[in-house]
C-alpha cells in the first residue's frame, strides 16, 4: 500500500490514497481549528476538544480508509462552530447558536460581514474542493465520514455505527447489513437521518454528478481507538 499524499490548503486538506477506489471520501467535521482572526471566547472554552467543535476520530478514520482503499479524501480544516459545512447555507445551525443549554459566544453576535467572511474563506472553498474532485473522480459513491458523541445532552447512546442515506436506500441498507454481520450494533439513519437533510454535503455533491451518497457515523469513544477503526475499515474496504 503506497503512502497517501496530502495537499493542505487554508480551508481543506486533500488526501490522495490513490485514484482507483469506488468511493470519494469527505470529512466535514475533521478539525476543531479556529483560524485567525477568530478566537475562542472564554465562555466557549468548555466546547474545545468536544464533539461540539469537531468529530473526534473522524479525520484519522478518513485518512486510514483513504490509504487502505486507494481513495481521495477531502477534509475540512476549520471547526464546525465557525460554520458547519454539512449544513445548507439557509439552515439555522450553519452557525450554531447554543450548546449544552448555553449560548455559543463565537456566534452570539455574528453580523452579515462576519457571516460572509466565514463562508467566503472556509465554507465555499471546502465545497469547491469537493466539486473539483467529484468532477474528475472515477468513483461512483460519495462516502461522508462522521462520528457522534456517546452522550448527547444527557442522553446515552448505545448505537455503535449509523449509516445515513436518503435516496440511496439499497446501498445504505447493504452497508447496515455488512456492519451487522461484522458484529457492530448498527442502524440505518441513526442517530440522525439522511432523509432529514443531514447528509447535506455528500448528497448535494453526489446529486450534481449522478453519484451515490451515503454517510457513516461511528460513536466517538470507539472512533478514537485504532483497533476499532481497523474493524470499520475492514467492512468498508470489503464493500
Amino acid at each position: 500500500m503506497a503512502e497517501a499524499l496530502s495537499e493542505v490548503e487554508e480551508a481543506y486538506e486533500i488526501v490522495r490514497g490513490g485514484d482507483g477506489a469506488g468511493a470519494l471520501l469527505t470529512c466535514e467535521h475533521a478539525s476543531e481549528r479556529l483560524p485567525d482572526p477568530w478566537r475562542w471566547p472564554a465562555g466557549d472554552e468548555r466546547l474545545v476538544g468536544t464533539h461540539w467543535a469537531f468529530d473526534l476520530g473522524a479525520a484519522d478514520l478518513t485518512r486510514e480508509l483513504a490509504a487502505r482503499i486507494g481513495a481521495v479524501a477531502v477534509l475540512s480544516r476549520f471547526s464546525r462552530l465557525l460554520c458547519d459545512p454539512n449544513r445548507d447555507e439557509d439552515e439555522p445551525t450553519l452557525f450554531r447558536a447554543d450548546a449544552e443549554g448555553a449560548p455559543v459566544l463565537l456566534n452570539a453576535a455574528i453580523g452579515v460581514a462576519d457571516r460572509e467572511r466565514r463562508l467566503a474563506r472556509y465554507y465555499h472553498p471546502f465545497h469547491e474542493a469537493i466539486d473539483r474532485e467529484v468532477a474528475i473522480t472515477r468513483a461512483r459513491t460519495l462516502l461522508s465520514v462522521h462520528t457522534f458523541t456517546p452522550l448527547y445532552e444527557g442522553r446515552r447512546r448505545w448505537l455503535e455505527v449509523g449509516i445515513l442515506f436518503d435516496r440511496d436506500e439499497e446501498l445504505g441498507r447493504a452497508l447496515v447489513a455488512d456492519f451487522d454481520r461484522a458484529g457492530f450494533h448498527v442502524h440505518e439513519n441513526e442517530p440522525y437521518s439522511g432523509k432529514d437533510g443531514l447528509i447535506h454535503s455528500a448528497a448535494t455533491h453526489a446529486d450534481k454528478r449522478g453519484l451515490h451518497a451515503v454517510e457513516i457515523e461511528l460513536r466517538q469513544d470507539l472512533a478514537v481507538l485504532p483497533e476499532v477503526r481497523a474493524r470499520v475499515i475492514d467492512v468498508l474496504a470489503a464493500t
